[in-house]
């Protein structure tokens, strides 16, 4: 009888220590007050437009690598020093530079039309003019059935579908396969060079770029060329009336040698623990057929202006909070391998990393990928986003952004303030990257949900890790 008294008394205890930390909160009222008027200032002030107008406009395109992404380094540390952080360096690291050079591409028969290409990143040039057969494959499954040596002397043409416009951006990983391994079958069947459709979700002749993967360590030794989807179209329906084709192409990429590239590292030392770190960033390189406004210059602004913002505070949040341009991103994430590996001693400090990195429309969700502790605090997040639109999403999302991914393989909590991506595959990787295409409004409600969740988790006592 005792003992089923104690063990009554003791499942009883069990309930009400749940029931108690359901009702606590890892927020207290100052707090919560401070991160809603951090979102107040957010959107009524231009500080991001400001930001991503100077890097667009001073800067121009920064390709990977290139003297433009040179300046973009210098004109990041810069940006920090005025905006008031703590500490603004850049950390160099040595790549691989690939220069897209002149391009001209063009049917020939049955008749003559220029077609808008640009070179895919890692392609070889051609020696000279190249015109040859076209031989036409539906898609990238075609292509990869295709034998040793059976496209010798022709050019490999690989269609596909126009990417469906969606808010996550879902069907990118499959349409991008033509693009990041179509040449090595196009090499392997002997082609002399190979052309595929854009990976994009737009009707414009607009090409879109991108890099290319690697076959184990080696780049392609062909001209890979992506056309615009309306010339895509325009093969196909030549195609489909068994008319034959042939193609001229000149391409002058090729790879540079090796170059310096930097992450630009600016940091707001915290009050109470600056050894633990809340990484924010973006990307500071661009493709160079538009300037890199939407991808990423939208990113480098949202999370440098969130962070200026929560500088400005009478005191800083007890965890640093690092903001990181990083470089090279577009050419292979190189910049977010060599943080990783120089930050590699200190990586169990970084107790959260994110990162903006998929246009400048609004943010619409908030996923994480912590301890379930640490979730409580990440829902109260949610709840105090919400007057922004923003959902509360998974708990189990692992990812944080590209440039995450090295530190999250690693072990380091990360959580995503997904944004809606519905034009992003319109303007992704194209001449039509550009500042206009970034309404202030949206902008600023994504640099409200950054100054809020990261005020709230640096200044937070919370264990993120799992």
């Amino acid at each position: 009888m005792q003992l089923r008294n104690c063990l009554a008394l003791g499942a009883m205890l069990s309930i009400f220590s749940v029931q108690l930390l359901a009702t606590q909160t890892p927020l207290s009222n100052a707090q919560k007050q401070t991160a809603t008027q951090l979102m107040q200032t957010a959107l009524e002030s231009k500080l991001g437009m400001e930001i991503v107008t100077s890097l667009t406009t001073e800067i121009g395109p920064r390709l990977g690598g290139s003297e433009a992404e040179a300046r973009a380094r210098d004109w990041g540390v810069e940006l920090g020093k005025r905006l008031g952080f703590d500490k603004a360096q850049i950390e160099e690291f040595t790549m691989p530079f690939w220069q897209r050079g002149k391009l001209h591409i063009a049917l020939t028969s049955p008749y003559q039309q220029e077609l808008y290409g640009t070179a895919l990143g890692g392609a070889a040039p051609t020696q000279e003019k190249i015109t040859a057969d076209i031989v036409y494959f539906r898609d990238i499954h075609a292509l990869a059935d295709v034998k040793d040596g059976a496209l010798k002397g022709k050019i490999a043409f690989v269609d596909g579908d126009l990417m469906v416009k969606s808010q996550t951006g879902a069907g990118y990983g499959q349409a991008n396969q033509r693009r990041r391994i179509g040449w090595q079958h196009a090499q392997r069947g002997g082609a002399l060079g190979l052309v595929v459709r854009s990976v994009g979700s737009d009707s414009h002749r607009f090409p879109h770029s991108g890099m290319m993967s690697k076959d184990g360590d080696k780049w392609a030794s062909i001209p890979v060329i992506a056309i615009s989807n309306p010339d895509a179209d325009h093969l196909r329906r030549l195609h489909n009336l068994d008319t034959p084709l042939t193609i001229s192409l000149h391409s002058e990429s090729k790879w540079q040698g090796d170059v310096s590239s930097g992450n630009v590292v600016l940091d707001l030392i915290g009050s109470e623990k600056p050894e633990e770190i809340v990484l924010i960033g973006g990307h500071l390189d661009s493709w160079d057929l538009g300037t890199g406004a939407v991808d990423d210059g939208a990113g480098i602004a949202i999370t440098t202006a969130a962070a200026a913002l929560i500088a400005k505070l009478p005191k800083r949040p007890k965890r640093t909070i690092r903001v990181v341009m990083f470089g090279a991103e577009e050419v292979g994430l190189l910049g977010a391998f060599a943080y990783a590996k120089q930050h590699e001693a200190n990586l169990t400090n970084h107790v959260l990393a994110t990162e903006s990195d998929f246009g400048a429309q609004t943010i619409w969700q908030l996923e994480s990928n912590v301890n379930p502790q640490a979730t409580l605090l990440i829902d109260e997040i949610a709840k105090i986003l919400s007057p922004l639109g923003i959902v509360r999403g998974r708990s189990d999302a692992p990812g944080g952004g590209p440039d995450i991914i090295p530190m999250a393989a690693k072990g380091v909590p990360t959580i995503r303030l997904n944004q809606n991506g519905h034009d992003y595959f319109d303007l992704h990787h194209t001449p039509d990257d550009t500042l206009d295409k970034i309404n202030p409004a949206e902008l600023a409600q994504n640099i409200a949900a950054y100054a809020a969740s990261i005020y709230l988790i640096a200044d937070s006592d919370v264990e993120l890790k799992p």
